[in-house]
């Protein structure tokens, strides 16, 4: 029997950069599709009023949406809360961008109606387009 130990040459390890960079661009395009875009609605929950004359809206392009909540501070632009005077000069602003702006008013159903009508009057006071109440259809039992 011969025991000799035979030498072989050793190859230097290396790492395959390609098949990475593919492993890579799939975990990339994964996270990507996953991902939960920011949503439109603000984190103010509302509870709106029903109404059985209920209408789908057009799709307006970029109407100003004031959101009234049940207590202060009552005014929301989106997910920010503002004082009234500061809504009166955002509205007039946007009213003096485009004298078409349509206004929504999303007031929760428990919301003062005594605030839902400080939005409309500042609202009709700035020449605004077209001022619409939102509500919910009621659904049918």
């Amino acid at each position: 029997m011969h025991f000799t130990s035979v030498r072989r040459k050793h190859r230097v390890p290396s790492v395959i950069i390609v098949s990475l960079i593919d492993v890579l661009l799939v975990v990339l395009i994964f996270l990507v599709v996953t991902t939960t875009f920011k949503k439109t609605e603000p984190m103010l929950k509302l509870a709106l009023p029903e109404s059985k004359q209920a209408k789908p809206g057009g799709v307006e392009a970029n109407p100003f949406v004031i959101y009234i909540a049940t207590n202060a501070p009552y005014f929301y632009l989106g997910e920010r809360p503002v004082t009234m005077d500061r809504l009166e000069a955002d509205l007039k602003a946007a009213v003096k961008k485009d004298p078409h702006l349509k206004v929504l008013i999303k007031a929760d159903k428990r919301s003062p109606i005594g605030e839902a009508i400080k939005i409309l009057d500042l609202a009709k006071e700035a020449n605004a387009g077209s001022i619409n109440f939102v509500t919910e259809k009621i659904a049918k039992q």
